[in-house]
């Protein structure tokens, strides 16, 4: 059996966001990729690899399983992001070189294709809701049957400015201010005149990156009923998650939640109540492949489905991951879509293909992804990767900060 004899990481895009470990091997040519990027964080994504890398020198690279479970309790504390992003991309890399040893793509070493293609959904977005319209009619002639509805950006509806914000005397400095009720009337109103315009033939999504407070965000979900989405996102923040109990008495909108979701008492109340719709988590930050198939393993005993986590942060690698998963589990149902630009695409011979709301993946042995060092090295901004990348802030009128 192969044996780990290095662990390198690849850091690429232009503002260096992006990080890859390299799995090398003692059989010529045989090495694995995985994706440890993290948005935020990519400077302690590489140290976290370079700690790990003396426990696996000389590991076997079949025991995925057992090499899974020494990185999760190597540092004692676990479940959190960035330990389960760690070991998430190497868990990546060794199922890449076990297709690649075994002579198959990763989806048939789980069992095999259960669907021909991965449903993909698109991000249509309009500051007001005559340019949404547009853009969800462009979304609707490439062929997406589902389709996400953003006035704007996260929260969008529920911004009040000038003196509409209504700021205390001396309020600290923000340009706008985020309100409950306004977004309250704004998003229904939304769904209103979508329906109205474009009928219910297209499939509808909503993300509310958890603004609202609990009462509220029940509230919503009510008032979304009869525009029947086919998810509201994110309602609840994940400290609040209990408040889920209160949005499935009150109606039957359906619930995807999780994208910051990273240990598994957080996640799987919710679907052995069956309380959510979808499960949200990113691969990389839910442990990888070895730990996304068996959520994708307990949703199906449930009734839920996986909807796995991209966003515009999310690099090639990792869809690739999540379409493997998605091709093999019966309880798959749609993924989120990410287009990268060109020059990134050209980072990554063999990279899923999106096209008419559907992802391809090619029957490659292994992920069927890989990375060219040279172009990636090339396309790195050493200024922009210096910077350090933080979440924005929003606020409400008083200056208390919404919880992303």
């Amino acid at each position: 059996m192969p044996k780990i004899t290095g662990i390198q990481t690849i850091r690429t895009r232009a503002n260096g966001t992006w990080l890859f470990v390299k799995i090398l091997t003692d059989q010529p040519g045989l090495y694995g990729i995985g994706s440890v990027s993290d948005h935020f964080r990519a400077p302690v994504m590489q140290a976290a690899i370079e700690n790990l890398a003396p426990r696996l020198i000389g590991r076997d690279t079949s025991r995925i399983e057992d090499v899974w479970r020494s990185i999760h309790f190597s540092a004692y504390w676990r479940n959190d992001a960035l330990s389960n992003t760690a070991q998430a991309g190497i868990d990546m890399a060794l199922w890449d070189i076990l297709g690649k040893e075994a002579g198959m793509p990763v989806y048939r070493l789980l069992g095999g294709k259960v669907r021909s293609a991965v449903l993909a959904y698109a991000h249509a977005a309009g500051n007001d809701l005559a340019e949404l319209e547009d853009d969800v009619r462009r979304y609707m002639a490439e062929g997406y049957s589902v389709i996400r509805c953003q006035l704007g950006p996260y929260g969008g509806g529920g911004f009040l400015k000038g003196t509409a914000a209504g700021f205390p005397q001396h309020h600290w400095p923000q340009d706008a201010a985020f309100d409950d009720e306004a977004y309250l009337d704004a998003v229904p109103r939304m769904f209103e005149y979508l329906r109205n315009k474009i009928g219910f033939e297209p499939k509808l999504t909503h993300d509310v990156h958890e603004h609202l407070m609990p009462h509220n965000a029940v509230h919503l979900a009510k008032r979304l009923e009869p525009y029947r989405l086919f998810f509201l996102e994110d309602l609840l923040q994940p400290e609040q998650v209990g408040w889920y109990r209160q949005v499935r008495q009150a109606c039957v909108t359906p619930q995807a939640m999780g994208e910051l979701f990273t240990n598994p008492h957080e996640y799987l109340p919710l679907l052995a109540e069956r309380l959510i719709d979808f499960i949200r988590v990113r691969v990389s930050k839910g442990g990888g492949i070895t730990q996304c198939r068996k959520i994708a393993a307990v949703c199906e005993m449930f009734g839920v489905r996986t909807a796995w986590q991209e966003g515009g942060d999310n690099d090639p690698v990792n869809q690739m991951a999540a379409v493997h998963l998605d091709l093999a589990s019966p309880s798959f149902g749609v993924q989120e879509e990410n287009h990268f630009a060109p020059e990134e695409y050209d980072l990554f011979p063999g990279h899923a293909r999106l096209e008419g709301g559907y992802l391809y993946a090619n029957d490659t042995p292994g992920l069927g992804i890989d990375i060219d060092e040279v172009k990636a090295r090339t396309l790195l901004n050493p200024e922009l990767a210096s910077r350090s990348y933080l979440y924005p802030e929003d606020r409400r009128r008083d200056g208390e900060l919404v919880a992303p």
